[in-house]
């Protein structure tokens, strides 16, 4: 296989859980673009038809799933028809993420909801298709973390803006890094790879972040500003192909140098 193939995610099936956000949309552009056969799993299917037509339209192959994450049953129905129309699945893009707390001080029935589908349904979804991989003895698992699951959190970027951060958010993204080196050890002889893309700060130009916040974020990363969202997919198109069939377990920051300050 030459290099630029090894590079490519053409005949790989792929199923991205999470679609809908500025990220997620991102990463449908970026996986197609690559040549996977993409299947966007979502709870809401209708949110994401517009864009998987505008995907077909550019000659590209991306269909929407409609799946609860918090369901077990649901993820395997999602899995047989994968199976079913495509034989198998050779990648998975974990990005579904729920934020319901808002604040420190919410109560606990925020913190409880947010775990259902960041920390249960996430495993729920990953041991569902980590084994439909193991079973073929190839996959590759990549789950979309954050650099707030590796530091604490700053103040200093949030006074006097509008903006909060809540306690659920880190601990979820901390224990999908770690979660994810178990994934890797428990699949790595049954050829499936399990690794992390966490990245920094994403510039939102729908809704802008507070002026303060931006200039404060960028005094901390090592490229001075956030990153855009379409800079995240290289390294999960990366990890899902095979130019990186010797990585298994690992964190890879997309963090404009963050974490490494």
């Amino acid at each position: 296989m030459n290099e630029p193939t090894r590079f490519s995610l053409r005949q790989k099936v792929i199923v991205q859980f999470g679609g809908t956000g500025l990220l997620g949309r991102s990463l449908v552009s970026s996986l197609a673009t690559a040549g996977a056969t993409l299947v966007i799993a979502s709870r809401n299917r209708a949110s994401l038809d517009e864009l998987a037509a505008a995907e077909r339209a550019a000659g590209r192959s991306v269909a929407v799933d409609e799946v609860d994450i918090g369901s077990e049953p649901s993820l395997h129905a999602l899995r047989d028809r994968v199976l079913a129309q495509h034989g198998r699945v050779d990648g998975i893009v974990f990005n579904a993420v729920s934020r319901p707390m808002k604040s420190y001080d919410d109560d606990l029935a925020a913190w409880k909801s947010s775990m259902e589908t960041n920390a249960t349904g996430f495993f729920s979804a990953v041991r569902v298709f980590g084994d439909a991989m193991a079973a073929k003895r190839s996959g590759s698992i990549v789950n979309i973390a954050s650099q707030m699951g590796s530091i604490g959190m700053n103040p200093w970027l949030y006074e006097g803006t509008p903006m909060t951060v809540a306690p659920d958010y880190f601990f979820h993204k901390g224990g999908m890094i770690n979660l994810t080196r178990y994934l890797a050890s428990h699949y790595g002889t049954k050829g499936v790879r399990a690794n992390v893309v966490s990245p920094g700060g994403i510039f939102n130009p729908e809704k802008p972040q507070a002026p303060a916040f931006l200039e404060r974020y960028g005094k901390m990363t090592m490229l001075g500003r956030m990153a855009d969202a379409a800079e995240i997919g290289g390294a999960v198109v990366f990890l899902l192909s095979d130019a990186s069939t010797y990585i298994t377990g690992a964190n890879l920051p997309v963090d404009g140098g963050y974490t490494a300050k």
